[in-house]
């Protein structure tokens, strides 16, 4: 397993390269945010490639596909230890433009636990960076390692706090 210090819930460095998922499952689906844009691998594709410039709207849900909230009911079954652990999937939702078009990016959970702070500000960080328009941030491999130390260190107990600890680690 990559370097704890370096991911943020499922987002993590490994060899240089950011992913999100467990890419390490077989036949399973998981997320590289490369230089050129969002390429999603899963089970038995060559994997698809989006460019930063087509994404327009993003979020994050785990657990389940569409849940009331950002979070399904296994998305707290899959850290627990025993026969649910490292079960279920996570997705990024994406709004696409140039056609426009509503896609949805799966990856499977890791086997560990995600801290839920860090959940919480993975999805902020995506959510806030995409919708500001700078989704190809996340192609700098460089920028998104500061940001990831930065968020790792936080300890945010409201909603504001989180929304403000993520608006100032994207100015770096």
């Amino acid at each position: 397993m990559s370097d704890r210090a370096e991911s943020l819930g499922p987002l993590e460095r490994v060899d240089g390269r950011w992913t999100v998922g467990d890419f390490r499952r077989r036949g399973g689906a998981w997320l590289r945010f490369g230089a050129d844009g969002l390429h999603s691998y899963a089970r038995d594709s060559e994997g698809q490639m989006i460019p930063w410039s087509r994404i327009m709207l993003a979020r994050f849900t785990l657990g389940a596909k569409y849940p009331k909230g950002s979070y399904g009911v296994r998305a707290l079954l899959g850290g627990l230890p025993g026969p649910w652990r490292g079960r279920g999937r996570g997705y990024l939702h994406l709004t696409l433009r140039h056609p426009y078009e509503d896609w949805v990016a799966p990856f499977d959970r890791h086997p560990h636990w995600y801290n839920p702070t860090e959940l919480v500000l993975f999805g902020a960080l995506i959510t806030q960076t995409v919708n500001a328009g700078e989704a190809g941030r996340f192609g700098d491999a460089d920028w998104l390692g500061r940001a990831v130390e930065l968020l790792a260190r936080q300890k945010p107990r409201t909603a504001r706090q989180i929304h403000e600890a993520v608006a100032d680690t994207r100015e770096v």
